[in-house]
Formats: C-alpha cells, sequence, structure tokens
C-alpha cells in the first residue's frame, strides 16, 4: 500500500528522474537510506516501470506531429499481429492506440517535416492492407508529458 511519501516520490521521479536521492530524501522529509529504500521498493513493485531520458524534438529533427487514424476490414489475430510489426519497425511511430469508434487505430507519427509523412504512410501499407486511413497534422502543442496522476495508486 502507498503513502502520501510514496506518490510524492512518484510525483518528484516522474518529474525529473535525475534528482539524486539526497534531493528526494529532503523534498519528502526523510532520512537518505529511508528514501532509498522506498525508491527500490517503488521500482521492485513496478510503480517505476523505467526510468528514461525525454529528447528535445526539435533539437533531435522531428518537430511535427501527424496523427492518423486508421479503419481496416480485418480484425483477425493474425493480421493484428502482421499490423503490430509493421508498425513496431518504424520509429516515427512513437504512440498506436486501438479505439472504440469509428476508426480502429490512431498513430502519433514525429516527422522531420509533413511531406516525410507519405514515406511512412507507404512502409504500414505495403505490409498490411487498410480499408481508410486519414492523417491530421497537429498545429500546437496545448499539453504533452509522459507523467501519470499519482494519486490514484494504491
Amino acid at each position: 500500500m502507498l503513502d502520501e511519501r510514496d506518490r510524492r516520490l512518484l510525483a518528484l521521479l516522474q518529474e525529473d528522474s535525475s534528482l539524486s536521492v539526497g534531493d528526494l530524501a529532503e523534498k519528502v522529509h526523510l532520512s537518505v537510506s529511508a528514501c532509498s529504500r522506498r525508491i527500490q521498493r517503488l521500482e521492485e513493485t513496478g510503480y517505476v516501470a523505467r526510468r528514461i531520458a525525454v529528447l528535445d524534438r526539435a533539437r533531435m529533427g522531428v518537430p511535427t506531429t501527424v496523427f492518423a487514424l486508421i479503419k481496416t476490414a480485418h480484425h483477425a489475430d493474425d493480421w493484428i499481429e502482421a499490423f503490430r510489426k509493421a508498425i513496431s519497425d518504424i520509429p516515427e511511430i512513437v504512440e498506436a492506440h486501438r479505439l472504440t469508434g469509428n476508426y480502429d487505430y490512431i498513430l502519433k507519427v514525429v516527422l522531420p517535416r509533413v511531406e516525410h509523412y507519405d514515406v511512412v504512410y507507404k512502409q504500414i501499407v505495403r505490409k498490411v492492407e487498410l480499408f481508410d486511413v486519414s492523417a491530421s497534422i497537429s498545429m500546437e502543442v496545448l499539453k504533452s508529458g509522459l507523467g501519470v496522476p499519482v494519486e490514484y495508486a494504491e
């Protein structure tokens, strides 16, 4: 069971995982050793899945975001696996979700420029048959982040 210090530690770690244990301990009012043990427990129990560096997309040369909405006439396991494999081999596709509603999937694609979307599109359709693909270009990021709410964790 998590307590408020655990939740605060999780919030701090997902905001900046490079904080030292000493800094984290000070922020949650624990000794360094007690804080270190809590972090280790949070990692061992799976609350911290991994620690990563978030790269600046503009500096990395992929400032453009396109959302591709996909409809398919195929829902068999073998097609889904082929689709999963096709998109996993394309590094520009950074997120993929299966949906309810009018579309079956949505892909978040990061690109050097919008014209590069056609390259990604062709890579997908060479590997799997799609019924319909509709793409939307992100004009402005209003909110972005990798963090999740910590108050629901038990």
